[in-house]
């Protein structure tokens, strides 16, 4: 038997402390790069530190230092939110921070085992595609929608994230990743020099082409058509608060009060929070009068937000005034709304092409895609966030918008008034709270045009689903391209 030297056990120790220190250093920038408030840019480094060293590892060892950067990150990042502020039951929020770490430490060793097989092409495609194919997934589910997506880390991009109007979330979760892939893979030991001249040069010519999209869409002229939109929220109790009680009935006067105010400035419709009320069919006459009379007198529309009850049955609703027309959220959250009924059927503010949505409706991509379809060209929008959340929730919106080609007036209390284009520029912001009455106004440019994405959907999503499958084929397979 030999003694391994003093020398030895050095390196090796030395090179755990390397291991161990990629794996903490990728869970912290994992930690700041995707969670409520992510830092632009941190998501695309995030994967690196483990890249760098899989190849010099074993697969075992990549694997648990790719499940374990991950775990770490999404824990810090979003275990209190989904159990504490979101009420999700333990086991729902373990099973999605849990398999979401299994598929991206999964991913890692796919990427280093293609590598080393020689298969460096494949590689670099292989950690992006199986990723967004978790992704897309897991959002045909419904449960979550597309949430979990790790697209909105780059939503202060205006440039990058115009890619989604060609490819949904699906195609910036993908370049999120194949960066640092296509880094890693330039930087392996074994990889050779006309390899890496093609892979360096493929990578390149993709970044390129996603910053001349991104630009060019950016630079296009701004469409003639426009609308002035009002978003306000103001100061009420934290209960929802029945429409016919003495607060209820001061919060209506007040909304008037400020509505006169944005009509004054020139508003054309103004958006109100979700669940600002509760009203019965005997008792909604209290909310709709003023509303609809100041709304006829002022030439405007306004949007409210109410827990709506009919016959014994209760839905979030949007009431668009003076019409009354009504639209019943779609998606509601599990555990927090199940004492509601979901809508079903689509609506838009008579005469307008304005379609009506309520928060938790914008996770779903394929919501906003089919109001498009049916020529929508904003999306008014009650909402109501848990403070914390304020930042991310408001940008998936923006994003929904980006992907659809469709503005987007959002009127949330605890969270953040956004009124934006068609191309993710925010016109007009303002944070909110209970304790306080706060409003936003903007001009909208509306443009009629659809998107890729509204065209043709989720076309990207199924790619990366049949990427990732002949990945998996091909490392099942096994055998190596080269030694």
């Amino acid at each position: 038997m030999t003694i391994p030297s003093a020398g030895d056990l050095e390196g090796r120790t030395m090179k755990w402390w390397w291991v161990a220190g990629a794996a903490m250093v990728s869970a912290l920038l994992w930690r700041f790069g995707f969670g409520l408030t992510p830092t632009p840019g941190l998501a695309l480094l995030a994967p690196l530190p483990v890249l760098l060293v899989a190849p010099r590892v074993s697969g075992r060892v990549t694997f648990g230092i790719g499940l374990g950067s991950w775990l770490a990150g999404a824990l810090i990042s979003f275990w209190s939110y989904l159990v504490v502020t979101l009420e999700q039951p333990v086991p729902t929020a373990a099973a999605l921070i849990g398999v979401s770490a299994l598929v991206y430490g999964g991913a890692v060793t796919l990427w280093r085992t293609l590598l080393l097989r020689g298969r460096v092409g494949l590689a670099v495609l292989a950690l992006p595609a199986v990723w967004v194919a978790f992704e897309f997934l897991l959002a045909l589910t419904e449960l979550f929608g597309a949430w979990w997506s790790i697209a909105y880390t780059q939503a202060a991009v205006l440039p990058l994230i115009q890619t989604a109007a060609l490819t949904g979330p699906w195609g910036l979760s993908f370049l999120i990743l194949l960066v640092p892939a296509a880094i890693a893979v330039l930087s392996a030991p074994a990889v050779t020099r006309p390899q890496r001249v093609r892979i360096g040069a493929s990578a390149a010519a993709v970044l390129v082409a996603v910053a001349a999209f991104g630009f060019w869409q950016l630079a296009l002229p701004r469409p003639e058509n426009s609308v002035r939109v009002g978003l306000l929220a103001v100061a009420q109790p934290p209960e929802y608060v029945p429409v016919d009680s003495a607060a209820g009935r001061d919060m209506i006067q007040r909304v008037v009060t400020e509505v006169e105010r944005l009509a004054d400035r020139g508003a054309q419709v103004v958006v109100l929070p979700e669940k600002a009320w509760r009203a019965e069919e005997s008792t909604l006459p209290v909310l709709a009068a003023p509303l609809t009379e100041v709304a006829t007198r002022r030439n405007i529309d306004i949007v409210a937000g109410l827990i709506s009850t009919r016959d014994g049955r209760s839905v979030n609703a949007a009431i668009a005034y003076p019409s009354g027309v009504e639209y019943a959220k779609h998606y509601l959250i599990a555990g927090l709304e199940d004492e509601l009924r979901p809508g079903s059927a689509w609506q838009q503010v008579p005469g307008r092409p304005w379609a009506l949505a309520v928060c938790f409706d914008l996770d779903r991509p394929a919501l906003v895609r089919e109001n498009a379809r049916r020529g929508a060209t904003m999306m008014l929008v009650p909402a109501l966030d848990f403070t914390v959340d304020a930042w991310l929730h408001s940008r998936m919106a923006i994003l929904r918008g980006v992907e659809s080609g469709v503005a987007v007036a959002r009127a949330p209390q605890l969270g953040e008034h956004v009124a934006s284009d068609a191309r993710g520029r925010i016109h007009a912001t303002a944070r909110t709270d209970v304790s306080v009455t706060r409003s936003a106004l903007a001009t909208l440019p509306l443009t009629e045009s659809r998107t890729v994405y509204a065209r043709f959907g989720n076309w990207f999503g199924w790619l990366c689903v049949a990427l990732g499958a002949i990945v998996l084929l091909v490392v099942a397979v096994g055998g190596k391209r080269r030694s």
